[in-house]
């Protein structure tokens, strides 16, 4: 493995994405919800679906001292963002200032969606190198609708434009912070199984998969052309047993189905081994105002 990663724990690191279903909003449900054994601060913290990485980076913060840190994705531009960040960070931040400047010198609204569509379309190409399209895809975070990052089953990105007056399209202070934080982070992108080789008694796990949809309405997954469905759920719940059967500790996020259903149990069939504790959050991606608010979710582990 690489050498310890090692991060003042003066620093503050902010998730350099907006994200559906990010955990920035949960992190004092979560925190507390840790393995008190986290306080001796040497272990191996892996993240198999990273996303916007916030409990990553406040991992980073509250626990400089892990041994080491593995991060996955199987959303590939979404890794190389990463990797960019922390091998080139230099060259992201001069072509968001160059994205930044271009966008905001155009006079009107609708001047701004024709770019943001020419940068969408630039983006789908991937052909640009690895700092371009990390930039390209910071970018359309920023100013596409809600800040989603969703692909059809062509792996196109395909959210409509945002209509933001003032998006903070280049963040530079914290793309350096993140880059130092990541400096010694394994950056993996694949199946998340392929994280079990690093679990072993000194490793904690912490999952935040696609959730499943609570409603036909609410299914919002498509981080990545290929689905999460309830196949893809249960083959989640078997590796959660193949962590615990190594002595892993793991910790899962998923939605509540009982939401809307309080009758559907699938969560607590299936996870009827483990502990689950149900906490509130806010439910941010819906077109309706009125329609955002509290719901449960779910916290499982086996511990």
């Amino acid at each position: 493995m690489k050498q310890k990663t090692k991060v003042s724990n003066t620093n503050t690191f902010r998730p350099f994405l907006k994200w559906a279903g990010g955990k920035s909003q949960l992190i004092p449900e979560i925190f507390p919800s840790l393995p008190q054994e986290l306080k001796k601060g040497h272990f191996t913290y892996v993240e198999p679906f990273i996303g916007s990485g916030a409990i990553l980076f406040r991992m980073l913060t509250e626990f400089p001292d892990m041994e080491n840190v593995i991060i996955n994705d199987f959303n590939t531009d979404l890794i190389n963002t990463y990797i960019t960040i922390r091998d080139s960070a230099g060259l992201l931040i001069t072509s968001l200032e160059k994205l930044d400047l271009d966008y905001k010198s155009l006079k009107t609204e609708e001047e701004q969606r024709e770019f943001f569509l020419h940068i969408r379309t630039t983006f789908n190409s991937r052909t640009g190198n690895l700092a371009e399209q990390s930039s390209y895809l910071i970018f359309l975070n920023k100013t596409c609708f809600n800040g989603l990052f969703r692909v059809n089953s062509k792996n196109l990105f395909n959210v409509p434009f945002g209509k933001y007056k003032n998006p903070l399209i280049c963040d530079a202070e914290n793309i350096l912070r993140l880059a130092k934080a990541l400096r010694n982070v394994i950056i993996l992108n694949g199946d998340y199984s392929e994280t079990l080789r690093y679990a072993n008694q000194e490793t904690f796990v912490y999952l935040d998969p696609p959730y499943k949809p609570i409603s036909s309405t609410a299914s919002f997954n498509s981080y990545a052309k290929n689905a999460f469905d309830d196949s893809e759920q249960i083959r989640l719940k078997n590796f959660c047993d193949e962590l615990t059967k190594k002595g892993t500790k793991w910790l899962l996020s998923n939605s509540d189905l009982k939401n809307i259903n309080p009758e559907d149990t699938f969560f607590d069939d299936l996870y009827s081994d483990y502990a689950i504790k149900r906490i509130k959050a806010k439910r941010a991606i819906n077109s309706i105002g009125k329609n955002r608010g509290e719901i449960n979710e779910l916290l499982i582990s086996n511990y």
